[in-house]
């Protein structure tokens, strides 16, 4: 029996309050600074985390079940239906390698992180396969991990918590170091040069409303959107069982194969890729899939807040706060070294180490609030394939540190 005043069973009073505060969340994003600097994913986590320690709504519901199994799918391939890769190629070959050298960067940050504190950190394959898939990709990879890997709810609340800390943190030395002197001097800079010559601020405006501003849309981009979703995740699903059912597992080697054509987030993220690459002159031209796909993580961000109670999250955070900051050091160490050795500019090193960190809205929002214009497409679509590859890196380790 629930001890909460809402009852697990009052679904569309749950579902209200869930969308509802995922809407609100949006809403101080895009109208404060102080909740820009905070991201609407910590809010909406945080508010849930304390609706449910407040005992206002209830820990476990069929809802927040129907959010991680229905909610969750539909929002990938929302979010891939840009991933044209020959565009990305063609369009952000140079910065294209320095975000794959970043990436490179996150994955030995997540193995030797694992290796110094997998005996005091329970679960840690499970945060190493989440972590990698959200500090290659964003939120969308780390939801996927998440759920592939079936970790506790308590284990995601207190990762997601240490991650977005982390990333805030992170993203704030990023903000910083176009005025630091050291790196000035080590490093080309002509898109903060060109900046400082053309000065212009919209001191009104929070990154995310400038980037999340409103765009033409229709009743067909939507029925193509939605229906394109379902189709992708449907087919994904079938094709994720038949290979759970032809591929054994009887050794080490068809195990991983198993992990990794039997997922069915891979699945869904390859098709939708692939639709995305060849069919483009379709896929391309669709209005709203950013725009829909985000809200339905948002909607992931408060359910993952439920579960959480904060003595918990006091308890773990700190190891698991340990563990993101050695991948983001990793990340920035590899990134930096290797885009100075290449000849780089600092812009693109630090869009692509954003772009990992946090994913292709926070690095073109970056991109954006610098005044880096010309760099705003290419990071949007190179951070568009941390969305694939993510979710590759992350089966991948998630496996391989089991």
């Amino acid at each position: 029996m629930s001890n909460s005043l809402i009852s697990p069973d009052s679904t569309w009073l749950l579902w209200a309050i869930i969308t509802g505060w995922a809407a609100v969340s949006i809403y101080l994003e895009q109208k404060y600074k102080w909740a820009a600097k905070a991201s609407g994913a910590i809010i909406a986590l945080v508010g849930a985390l304390i609706l449910s320690n407040l005992k206002i709504i209830p820990i476990e519901s069929p809802v927040y079940d129907q959010v991680w199994n229905y909610v969750v799918p539909l929002a990938i391939p929302l979010l891939l239906m840009q991933c044209n890769i020959k565009k990305i190629w063609k369009e952000s070959g140079k910065i294209l390698i320095i975000f794959l050298i970043s990436s490179i960067g996150t994955m030995i940050g997540a193995t030797l992180g694992y290796i110094m504190l997998k005996n005091v950190v329970p679960d840690l394959s499970k945060v190493a396969a989440m972590m990698s898939g959200s500090y290659i990709g964003g939120g969308v990879n780390f939801v996927a991990m998440s759920k592939s890997f079936e970790a506790p709810g308590e284990l995601v609340s207190a990762a997601v918590v240490s991650d977005n800390l982390l990333m805030a943190l992170y993203f704030f030395v990023l903000i910083i170091i176009p005025s630091t002197a050291f790196f000035r001097k080590f490093y080309k800079h002509p898109h903060v040069n060109e900046v400082e010559k053309h000065e212009s601020n919209e001191a009104d405006k929070t990154i995310a409303a400038s980037y999340w501003s409103r765009k033409e849309i229709s009743l067909k981009d939507i029925a193509y959107a939605v229906a394109t979703s379902f189709i992708v995740v449907a087919l994904s699903k079938e094709i994720a069982n038949v290979f759970n059912e032809i591929i054994p597992t009887t050794n080490f080697g068809l195990e991983l194969l198993n992990g990794l054509f039997g997922n069915e987030y891979l699945i869904i993220t390859t098709l939708s890729m692939l639709l995305a690459t060849f069919k483009s002159d379709f896929f391309g031209e669709i209005r709203g899939t950013q725009e829909i796909g985000t809200f339905l993580i948002y909607l992931f961000f408060v359910v993952i807040g439920v579960p959480a109670s904060i003595s918990l999250i006091i308890q773990k955070s700190p190891l698991l706060l340990v563990y993101c900051a050695i991948m983001v050091l990793f990340n920035m160490v590899v990134t930096f070294g290797f885009g100075k050795l290449l000849n780089f500019n600092l812009e693109e090193i630090i869009l692509a180490s954003n772009a990992n960190i946090g994913g292709p809205t926070t690095a073109a929002a970056m991109a954006i609030s610098k005044g880096w214009t010309k760099l705003i497409a290419p990071i949007m679509l190179v951070g568009t394939l941390g969305y694939v590859i993510g979710n590759y890196f992350g089966v991948f380790i998630g496996n391989i540190l089991m």
